[in-house]
């Protein structure tokens, strides 16, 4: 199982979980990363961080401690 910010530009993953005590976890949940939900990686910065992933239709910026916690498939 890898997490969301191991992805390069292009992958795909669908989410398996988000660590429980993480404190981004209830802000992810709220932006619509729910376990079940393919996501995929379409940007990110010269240096890794942020990066921008495609999640229900929209394209949203997370930062990469905020993406380690995102674990999927």
């Amino acid at each position: 199982m890898s997490t969301l910010d191991q992805l390069q530009v292009g992958e795909k993953m669908k989410v398996n979980n988000i660590q429980k005590n993480s404190p981004v976890r209830r802000k992810l949940l709220d932006m619509g990363i729910t376990p079940g939900v393919e996501l995929q990686v379409t940007g990110r910065a010269p240096f890794g961080d942020p990066m921008e992933v495609l999640v229900r239709g929209y394209k949203l910026t997370l930062r990469k401690n905020e993406a380690m916690v995102v674990a999927g498939e």
